[in-house]
C-alpha cells in the first residue's frame, strides 16, 4: 500500500453519551427506523421476482430514461474527480473539514469535484470546491431520510435507482476519494475497487482519506484477506492513504495527466437545438 505523508491527527473529540467516540451522531429510533412502505414499494415489487411481462418492460425503459436524464445532465462537466463520505459528518467535525480542504485542492487542480451530492462529507467537498471557484456537482438519490441536495452545487441530477446513480459517478472520473463513511461508503469504495481490480475500469486513483478510520479495514485486507489468498498484494498496493488534501489532488493531477493523457481543454459547448443549457456560474 502507497502511503503518502499525513499531516496532524484531529483533535479529541468531546465526551458526550450522545455522540460515538468519534464525535459522530448515535444512531436513534428516528435513524433505524424502516423507510415508509409507501417509498420503497415499487422496488421491493421489483426485487420479489418475476413479474408481469409488461411492468418489466416499464421498468427497463423508466431505467434507460433516467441514464439518458443523467447523460444529458453531466455531459458538460469536465474531468471530474469523485469524493465518498458520510452523510453523518456535521459542520465543524474534523472530516468535514478535511472534505472542505480536499475539495478546495481538487478544484486548485482543476477538477470538477463530483460527489453524490448530500449533506455531511458530500456537502463539504462541494463547499470546498464552490469556495475555490472551481465547479461542484452532485448525483442525488432518492431516500426517505438524509439525503438532500447540498447547497454547494452548481448542477445536480437525482436518481431512483443507486446502480445508475453509481455508473454516473464512476463515468466521469478520473479518481476517487474516500472519507469516512458508513455502508453506502463502503460499497462505493469496493465497487470502484472490483472495477479496477477486473479491468473493467482503468487504474485510476483509489484513495483513502482518514489513515484512522481506514486502519482496521486494512488490516482486514491484509490479515484477512490477503492471507486467505482471496485477493493479491497488488489490489491493496493501488490504494493511496493519506491526511493530507494537497498531497492527494497532486497525485491526482500526476496520474491523470501523465498516465491517461488528461488535458484540460476548453469545455464543450451546449447545443441550443438539443435543449442543453449550462448552469449559470458555468456560463460566459
Amino acid at each position: 500500500m502507497r502511503r503518502l505523508q499525513a499531516v496532524e491527527a484531529a483533535e479529541e473529540p468531546m465526551g458526550d453519551p450522545a455522540t460515538t467516540p468519534d464525535g459522530l451522531p448515535r444512531a436513534g429510533p428516528a435513524e433505524t427506523a424502516a423507510p415508509s412502505s409507501v417509498f420503497v414499494a415499487e422496488d421491493a415489487r421489483f426485487l420479489r421476482g418475476p413479474q408481469a411481462r409488461g411492468a418489466e418492460l416499464r421498468w427497463v425503459l423508466k431505467t434507460c430514461m433516467e441514464f439518458l436524464r443523467g447523460f444529458r445532465r453531466l455531459h458538460f462537466v469536465g474531468p471530474c474527480v469523485t469524493v465518498f463520505g458520510s452523510a453523518r459528518i456535521p459542520e465543524g467535525h474534523p472530516t468535514y473539514e478535511l472534505g472542505r480542504a480536499l475539495g478546495a485542492a481538487l478544484a486548485s487542480a482543476g477538477f470538477t469535484v463530483m460527489t453524490g451530492g448530500g449533506p455531511g462529507v458530500m456537502e463539504a467537498a462541494n463547499r470546498g470546491a464552490r469556495e475555490a471557484g472551481g465547479r461542484s456537482i452532485g448525483c442525488n438519490i432518492e431516500l426517505s431520510k438524509e439525503q438532500q441536495p447540498n447547497a454547494y452545487l452548481d448542477t445536480f441530477v437525482t436518481f431512483k435507482h443507486f446502480f445508475v446513480r453509481k455508473v454516473l459517478l464512476a463515468k466521469y472520473s478520473y479518481a476517487f476519494v474516500a472519507l469516512p463513511g458508513g455502508f453506502g461508503t463502503l460499497d462505493e469504495v469496493f465497487e470502484t475497487a472490483t472495477l479496477i481490480q477486473t479491468g473493467k475500469m482503468g487504474p485510476f486513483p483509489l484513495v483513502l482519506m482518514g489513515t484512522e478510520y481506514w486502519r482496521p479495514l486494512l488490516d482486514f485486507l491484509r490479515q484477512g484477506m490477503l492471507a486467505a489468498g482471496t485477493i493479491e498484494a497488488r489490489d491493496i498496493d493501488r490504494l493511496i492513504v493519506t491526511d493530507d488534501p494537497e498531497a492527494a489532488a497532486a497525485h491526482v493531477l500526476k496520474v491523470a495527466t501523465g498516465e491517461f493523457g488528461l488535458r484540460f481543454d476548453p469545455p464543450r459547448r451546449p447545443h441550443w437545438w438539443l435543449f442543453e443549457r449550462l448552469p449559470p456560474r458555468w456560463r460566459g
